[in-house]
């Protein structure tokens, strides 16, 4: 194999090398919420014990929110993991099956498809999260329907 015929197999695997780039990003935005979230868990246990009943109670709401914050995120990072690593796992098909001239259509597709499809479902678990910190911040506001906030 000539270089000139190597590089349209590099451009065509350059695709998937941008959806993984894309996909780190998500990763790390991701794990720095999961990091907040555990601060803000740590913190909130720590001062329990210096509550009054109220507050108590509201403190207690968000922990379980923010379990459940925890839970969404672990759910996301797996996805958009497992999105990064299909996306690296094609880059290899790609680029074997032309080398060794091979007619891997259908992998390439199933691939590339369970690749978006993980994409799609870590920002659906990432845009429950969202939901979930606004209902937090409801919360510590003291706005128990979570509706606009009248000023």
């Amino acid at each position: 194999m000539t270089l000139s015929e190597l590089i349209p197999i590099l451009q065509v695997a350059i695709g998937p090398v941008i959806l993984i780039s894309g996909v780190g990003l998500l990763l790390l935005n991701m794990t720095n919420r999961l990091g907040r979230t555990i601060d803000r868990t740590r913190q909130l246990i720590s001062i329990m014990d210096e509550c009054d009943a109220d507050e108590r109670r509201r403190n207690k709401a968000q922990l379980e929110i923010l379990w459940h914050r925890a839970h969404l995120l672990r759910s996301a990072i797996r996805l958009a993991a497992t999105s990064a690593l299909l996306g690296a796992l094609l880059v290899i098909v790609l680029f074997l099956g032309v080398l060794m001239t091979l007619q891997l259509v259908w992998l390439v597709s199933l691939l590339f498809v369970c690749c978006l499809l993980s994409v799609i479902g870590s920002l659906v678990y990432f845009l429950r999260d969202i939901n979930f910190t606004l209902r937090a911040l409801a919360l510590e506001l003291g706005i128990e329907n979570n509706g606009p906030m009248q000023v």
